[in-house]
């Protein structure tokens, strides 16, 4: 049967940390996906994308909910990102109404050098968020936004991310376009 388990599982070490460095996006449908021929949960090519990299640094988080269905048998995996932006501007205003009309890909990358595809096949939407100037001087004065994918599996891998580039393994051209600050 295809659902028969392969393996089992120790107890891991403590030698890992939560958080999200970085987010990708890439515009829906400019991705190509290949997936390791031995690992068919890993991802070795995504095409000649343009990536546009938004740096985080705490507030902000990734979390899949798996939603399991007996009686109509149905798995999926709900794909929740929150991401909390510092700072307000005009230009950041534009590329988050652009983010929130669309529906990107999104490569989620963490502090222990993993990255992953959110949104792989049907994409991410942008399913709420405020811009906030904050009432105190140490309120928020920026964004925060959730987006939400619904996706046959889990957010898979990129082959060989490392914590100095989480698109390191993939045989493909990304292109990443950082951000400035305003």
């Amino acid at each position: 049967m295809a659902c028969d388990l392969t393996r089992g599982r120790k107890e891991p070490c403590k030698d890992v940390v939560g958080g999200i460095k970085a987010v990708y996006f890439i515009d829906y449908g400019d991705i190509s996906i290949s997936y390791d021929v031995t690992d068919t949960d890993v991802i070795d090519d995504l095409g000649a994308v343009t990536a546009y990299k938004y740096e985080l640094k705490g507030g902000s988080s990734f979390e899949q909910a798996i939603t399991s269905s007996r009686e109509n048998g149905t798995t999926f995996f709900d794909q929740t990102l929150n991401l909390t932006l510092k700072k307000l501007s005009k230009e950041d205003n534009k590329e988050l109404k652009l983010l929130a009309f669309g529906r990107p890909h999104v490569v989620v990358e963490d502090y222990n050098g993993n990255a992953f595809m959110m949104g792989a096949e049907h994409g991410a939407e942008v399913t709420g968020g405020t811009i906030s100037t904050g009432a105190a001087m140490a309120d928020l004065s920026g964004y925060t936004l959730t987006l939400n994918a619904q996706e046959l599996k889990p957010a898979n891998f990129l082959e060989g991310a490392t914590s100095a580039n989480p698109f390191a393994g993939l045989t493909s051209t990304v292109t990443v376009t950082e951000g400035t600050n305003s």
